[in-house]
């Protein structure tokens, strides 16, 4: 069901002509300095892959894939990617990439299940990124530092946006604050994970809040995430489980937090074998990505994604990520979007 924020007062900042401009130099920019701070190389990716290999992400694990069958292979099935986590991991091993440097992708996708508002679209654009790790950098320590290098490279974007268009005023904290959701929950145990991520943004600015889609104390999920890429079942450094987390923001436009990127340190053989048990999932082991990580084929790694048109919307201040890029609304939130003054592309 689609929903939609109507900030009070709103009036975009840039007109169309700037706004294209603007998140043409956000993007170049930004992509060149996640590429040094983390020494990623671009690669091509698919947008598409072939059924069965669970190579394509589940993401929250229940989302269906847009499939089609294709003529040329006897109408074999292939499915547009939700991200490309599972497919960045085979690649990294096939180009041989050493521990310490990675790859980044423009990575375009079709989430049909989206529930449409002015941070969710059917169509999604993000940087997706893997780089390759040791087996003692599977800490939480040396995931917090990555997550500052990607923060850094976040607010010097944002500080050239603002010396290009004077009109936009930083609003990014300084650092970027961390915490675990365990933790979370016990500071504010009466709110939703949602709301909590209101109350712990609003009062910091910018936080990465770890360890996403395993159980809690209260036999919950802060989120979910699928088995088989991300390790949020590992019992860290810190004594809590998971090595992933969210980069949040509170943004103030639409006065509420705001996710900028999902990231993490990856399943190794023994996370993976566990998490599949945990969420009843076995017979994955029998796929080929699984199978090429549980026979030692796949080096340990570090990545995530990180939304373009979400990055430029809060960048440039738009109140609707339809503002950022082209999709398909429903009509009424399209004529409502007009009225208050954040037509929709």
């Amino acid at each position: 069901m689609s929903t939609l924020i109507k900030p009070e007062g709103y009036t975009a900042l840039l007109d169309m002509k700037q706004t294209e401009q603007g998140i043409k130099q956000i993007k170049d920019f930004f992509q060149q300095n996640l590429s040094t701070e983390l020494r990623l190389r671009r690669v091509t990716a698919p947008l598409f892959v072939l059924q069965g290999l669970g190579i394509n992400d589940d993401l929250n694990g229940v989302e269906r894939a847009v499939t089609f069958p294709i003529k040329d292979l006897g109408e074999e099935k292939a499915e547009v990617v939700h991200s490309l986590a599972k497919w960045k991991r085979l690649t990294l091993a096939e180009y041989n990439i050493e521990p310490g440097y990675g790859i980044y992708t423009d990575m375009n996708a079709i989430r049909a299940d989206e529930e449409l508002d002015n941070l969710h679209s059917l169509y999604v654009d993000q940087w997706d990124w893997e780089a390759v790790i040791t087996r003692e950098q599977r800490t939480v320590t040396y995931l917090q530092n990555i997550v500052a290098r990607i923060y850094a490279a976040i607010l010097r974007t944002e500080y050239l946006t603002c010396e290009t268009y004077p009109e936009i005023k930083p609003f990014l904290p300084e650092k970027i604050h961390f915490v675990h959701s365990e933790d979370l929950l016990l500071m504010y145990p009466d709110k939703t994970p949602k709301e909590r991520e209101d109350a712990i943004c609003e009062k910091y600015g910018a936080v990465f809040v770890m360890g996403i889609g395993g159980k809690l104390s209260d036999g919950k999920k802060h989120d979910g995430r699928a088995p088989d890429y991300d390790d949020w079942s590992t019992l860290a450094e810190n004594g809590k489980a998971g090595l992933n987390g969210d980069i949040l923001i509170w943004y103030p436009v639409l006065g509420r937090s705001f996710e900028l990127s999902s990231m993490g340190i990856r399943v190794d053989k023994e996370s993976l074998l566990n998490q599949l048990k945990i969420e009843g999932k076995e017979e994955r082991e029998k796929l080929y990505f699984h199978k090429q990580l549980l026979d030692d084929k796949l080096p340990l790694s570090i990545g995530g994604g990180i939304g373009q048109s979400r990055l430029c919307m809060v960048l440039l201040h738009k109140a609707h990520i339809g503002e950022i890029q082209a999709s398909i609304w429903p009509d009424e939130m399209r004529e409502e979007c007009e009225r208050l003054g954040m037509p929709l592309i």
